[in-house]
């Protein structure tokens, strides 16, 4: 291939990639808000059957995702509700929040009972049902009991409305009714521990994931913060909302990023230029390694329309496989010597960059085939990322690199050389197949301790004061956890709110017996039309004969209007779940509804406390159209599975690998060849039993890659020693090189705030460090290939 050809391959490449970069520039600059995907539930699977359950999944996660909930503690009851309100004042200040609302409006009691009066002789409590269907039922009794009931803290109904007190109780038993804030001086505020906390709450102009969003709100809370903190001693806020851990999780990506990104940059800057002893080689490693972080960036975007927080982690450390390719041609460069021309060393390592290519995506594809959307992305990212660096090698360096080069390190390759030496010489003939036993005897008590754990909590991490900052939260404002719920559908309205009330009734059980703080659900605010009519019935009993009812109510003081008013009302009409859902009272509540489509109509139970997942799922049993969806669970059950076909597909891949290995080098030297990758994933394994590290899908995934990278140092070593056989340990030098650009960038993700990136790189630094020290073994006795 003359140069003028290299050159024209070279400018036709520089076109393309200078496209394929202001494309990705644009798809990542242009169009607003950085697409950085910080939430966690987008990251993750579907993983339910019923698609309406994931539906309702995203519903509830994003109910509140845009407010924040915030919580003012101070011992002193004044300066407390002071604090609260100086609070509020500061954050409606800015423009960033849509709404806060701190002081309640003016109240009316009639937005609480106007949805419920006209309707009061539909509803009864479970004990006014119970009393009523006694046959020796005193209405009579009934009445002095709930004239001589204790002055009532929560939602009170006139006694001349309601002189048997049945609405009364129906809502004492209300959601607001139960909640331990009520109001006080125009504020919601409960005591917990000679402390009084108020609600503030603050809903953001714009999404908790937006970068911009995020920074303006966050500096506002911390300003208003401070405020109060300094005019009110001894305040403490409390926080919640999605806004916060977004936050948090792009800080923690931001941080691994920098670290992984710059520590590595510089490592392996540091590196080409001890072993290259020229600048020139390193600015072209980090030009090929640059052009394949732009095309793979560019693809994801182009595929998924955003960035994840785990595939901007994993694309920083991509730099430390991707500068493999311009490495080995590199080095093909600086072996030659006085005799380099530039086409025959890119015939030279053609073969061994393409089956290191292929062994490479060949992990990066059985990652992609994992239904979880960050890890697809991550596999399309480092496919194209993999391929475009591999491209630049063949068609952009030879172009630039037409001059000899200084030869490697001498100091490197004579320690190369040495190192090489004392680790093949064990594996010559019977003694090698000795030194296998023993290390497998050596990690056999390593795999014993092997366990696994796939909670999908493990993913990310959530930052310990938000938490339990969180968990402080729920107690005090009685808030539930929306990450369990109950999905109940029927035919119609009516069956789905009977169903409700069949599940209800079980969870009613568990609230008696103490193993659950309660339960949110519509059919507690809106019976089912046979339940009404069932109570509405036995309140019959009572006005069929008014002119009894009317003396029992008489001989009780009760004045003659009011009494007839009171009769009056009576039959009155049943409570519609249509007309509730209209009323300002269902505001809150209306996420609990799904509507109603062909297939029929569903709605949402959310029970409240921590019963355990045994006992939720039980209350469920047996009961048709009521499934307990868990979306934690579900993804770790997911997880839990995939992990478990993970180790086929890592049996598969080192099947596929056989032949090509085998076409490549021969069926008796291909297992040799195959062999140090195979034994640093036992090897890996055994580590990371005796550091008590349990086993997630991250750790098989990582160990995929793993056997690709391996397999990556055994070819380069078996197809680079025979053109270096006047230089002695200079290829096995280029194979250490590769590793330790790897361990600089992989192995860096084993101190990332990501614990899925964790385990991921801990895999890797272990798996790689062992790859590269048993490669030398496989070509022990060989003779130079031809």
């Amino acid at each position: 291939m003359t140069p003028r050809t290299l050159k024209l391959r070279a400018g036709l490449f520089a076109v393309a990639t200078v496209l394929v970069a202001a494309l990705g520039a644009w798809l990542l600059f242009g169009r607003g808000p950085l697409p950085i995907q910080t939430d966690l539930l987008a990251m993750l699977p579907a993983t339910e059957q019923n698609p309406l359950a994931e539906a309702a999944v995203e519903r509830l996660a994003h109910a509140n995702g845009d407010r924040m909930v915030l919580v003012v503690e101070n011992a002193d009851d004044a300066r407390a509700k002071d604090a609260a309100r100086a609070l509020g004042k500061a954050l409606a200040a800015q423009k960033v929040f849509g709404a806060v609302t701190t002081e309640l409006p003016p109240f009316d009691l009639q937005q609480l009972l106007a949805p419920y009066l006209a309707h009061r002789d539909w509803l009864l409590t479970d004990a006014d049902r119970a009393a009523l269907a006694q046959p020796d039922y005193d209405a009579a009794q009934a009445l002095a009991q709930r004239l001589n009931e204790p002055f009532l803290t929560g939602v009170g109904v006139p006694l001349a409305a309601d002189p048997f007190g049945w609405l009364q109780h129906w809502l004492a038993q209300q959601p607001w009714s139960r909640s331990p804030l009520l109001p006080e001086d125009n504020l919601l505020v409960a005591h917990r521990d000679d402390t009084t906390c108020v609600l503030v709450t603050a809903t953001l102009d714009g999404s908790s994931y937006d970068d911009d969003v995020q920074r303006r709100a966050l500096g506002a809370l911390r300003a208003a913060e401070q405020q109060i903190e300094r005019d009110y001693p001894g305040t403490r806020l409390l926080r919640t909302g999605a806004v916060f851990y977004a936050a948090a999780a792009r800080a923690g990506a931001e941080r691994d990023v920098h670290m992984v990104g710059w520590i590595s940059s510089i490592g392996i800057a540091l590196l080409l230029l001890a072993v290259f002893r020229s600048p020139r080689p390193l600015l072209l490693a980090f030009l090929s390694t640059a052009v394949g972080v732009a095309a793979a960036t560019t693809v994801s975007l182009l595929v998924f329309g955003q960035i994840y927080l785990l595939t901007l982690v994993f694309g920083a450390a991509l730099l430390g496989e991707a500068v493999d390719y311009s490495i080995q041609y590199l080095s093909a460069r600086a072996n030659a010597g006085a005799h380099w021309q530039a086409g025959a060393g890119l015939r030279q390592v053609r073969a061994a960059l393409l089956l290191a290519l292929a062994t490479s995506l060949l992990g990066y594809a059985l990652l992609g085939l994992v239904p979880f959307p960050a890890l697809r992305q991550m596999a399309v990212f480092a496919i194209s990322g993999m391929s475009a660096a591999c491209l630049s090698v063949f068609w952009l360096l030879p172009a630039l690199l037409q001059r000899p080069s200084k030869p490697m390190a001498p100091a490197l390759v004579h320690g190369a050389r040495a190192l090489q030496h004392v680790l093949a010489k064990p594996a010559s003939g019977w003694r090698g197949a000795l030194v296998a036993l023993l290390l497998l005897l050596i990690a056999l008590p390593g795999w014993t301790q092997l366990r696994h754990d796939d909670d999908v909590h493990n993913l990310i991490a959530q930052p310990a004061a938000l938490t339990t900052q969180e968990a402080r939260i729920r107690e005090i404002t009685g808030l539930g956890n929306g990450s369990q719920f109950y999905l109940v559908q029927g035919k119609d309205s009516e069956q789905t709110l009977q169903r409700e009330e069949a599940l209800e009734t079980r969870l009613q059980a568990l609230v008696d017996d103490g193993k659950l703080d309660g339960w949110l659900g519509l059919a507690g605010m809106v019976p089912s039309q046979t339940r009404q009519a069932r109570d509405h019935a036995l309140l019959a009993r009572l006005f069929d004969d008014p002119a009894r009812l009317r003396k029992v109510l008489a001989d009780a003081g009760f004045r003659a209007d009011a009494i007839d008013a009171y009769l009056a009302a009576w039959p009155g009409t049943p409570l519609q779940l249509d007309d509730w859902l209209k009323t300002p009272l269902s505001t809150p509540f209306r996420q609990l509804w799904m509507g109603c489509r062909a297939q029929g109509c569903a709605s949402l139970v959310l029970p409240q406390g921590d019963a355990g997942d045994a006992l939720l799922a039980q209350a469920a049993t047996g009961l048709p159209g009521v499934q307990l969806v868990d979306k934690p669970a579900s993804v770790s059950a997911l997880f839990g599975r995939y992990r478990g076909y993970a180790s086929v597909w890592l049996l598969a891949a080192m099947l596929l690998i056989v032949p090509v290995f085998g076409w490549r080098y021969g069926w008796r030297r291909a297992p040799r060849v195959l062999a140090p990758p195979v034994l640093g994933i036992a090897l890996t394994l055994a580590a990371l039993g005796y550091l008590g590290q349990p086993l997630t899908l991250f750790h098989w995934m990582a160990l995929m890659l793993v056997l690709g990278v391996g397999a990556n140092y055994a070819v380069f070593l078996h197809e680079g020693e025979p053109h270096t056989a006047d230089r002695p340990g200079a290829m096995y030098a280029s194979v250490l090189l590769s590793a330790l650009t790897a361990l600089l960038s992989f192995g860096l993700l084993s101190l990332s705030s990501l614990p899925a990136l964790r385990d991921f790189g801990l895999t890797l630094l272990l798996g790689i460090a062992f790859t590269a020290l048993l490669v030398p073994a496989s070509r022990a006795g060989d003779e130079v290939l031809p």
